[in-house]
């Protein structure tokens, strides 16, 4: 089943029919460990109606959730993170981070700064190098349990982190530095290690760069990445975790203003963003 947060309320999609849901509250709605359970039975209650329940989607989350992230957990990122800090001495530390057994986690950013399916994503005006990166980006509620799947667009500038691994966070917060949606895909089940990701990025009509990676090529579980960032930090109306890309543009490829950027996940769909 699919879980949309729009403009009007919630609306939960099974079978090619949606449901409208009357629950304003989406944190308190989504942060349930038993929330398969919930959208089972609730479909059973409620009258479906049409597909234009979902014409104006938000992003699914909500303003007392965080959005955290992880990096270089595919072997393409860290020979990203390698070559773009290799003039400033950080490479070492991404092989590093690489093999630890400590990820690397750091908090992205909160609702404020997160847009939705169909908006508009920022590229920072002192960078030079910037990309999309897609992610896997796991729904998880305030007990650490994984609960659904959605879309991730860890937008990065690849200038301002490889001067110095320290500019970190100024390479990945700002307004705007992220998308997630277009929903939440709830599942009995694990995604299937198959499950493929796909990135697409249009300029003027054409496409200017492609590529796709299976979740399998990820060197961490979902549930051990869950475990580091949940070690010391509480979320009362859970968080959503990106879970790192394994697909980097080259050097010689960096987002304008314009660029049009699709990410597809298996099972979730599509989420679509253009550049500010």
């Amino acid at each position: 089943m699919k879980l949309y947060r729009t403009k009007t309320g919630i609306v939960i999609e099974k079978e090619n029919k949606f449901y409208p849901v009357k629950e304003e509250n989406w944190e308190l709605f989504v942060n349930n460990d038993d929330l398969y359970v919930k959208l089972e039975n609730l479909t059973q209650s409620l009258s479906p109606a049409g597909k234009e329940l979902i014409n104006e989607i938000t992003a699914p989350m909500g303003s007392g959730q965080e959005l955290w992230a992880c990096g270089v957990t595919y072997l393409r990122s860290k020979v990203g993170r390698q070559e773009e800090s290799k003039a400033s001495g950080g490479a070492d530390f991404y092989a590093k981070v690489y093999e630890a057994e400590r990820p690397e986690v750091f908090f992205k950013s909160t609702a404020h700064r997160v847009v939705g399916e169909g908006a508009k994503v920022n590229i920072r005006k002192d960078s030079t190098w910037d990309v999309p990166e897609p992610e896997l980006t796991l729904v998880v509620t305030s007990s650490g349990k994984i609960i659904g799947y959605t879309i991730g667009n860890d937008m990065s500038s690849r200038s301002i982190e490889g001067e110095n691994p320290l500019y970190l966070p100024q390479a990945k917060t700002y307004d705007a530095c992220a998308a997630i949606g277009p929903c939440i895909y709830v599942t009995e089940q694990p995604l299937d290690s198959s499950t493929m990701i796909t990135l697409e990025i249009s300029r003027e009509d054409a496409v200017v760069f492609s590529d796709t990676i299976a979740i399998s090529q990820m060197k961490r579980t979902p549930e051990e990445l869950v475990g580091f960032v949940f070690r010391e930090c509480s979320f009362p109306y859970g968080c959503l975790i990106m879970t790192g890309t394994g697909i980097v543009p080259g050097s010689d490829f960096t987002l304008r203003s314009g660029d049009i950027i699709k990410i597809s996940i298996d099972h979730i769909g599509t989420l679509t963003n253009t550049v500010r």
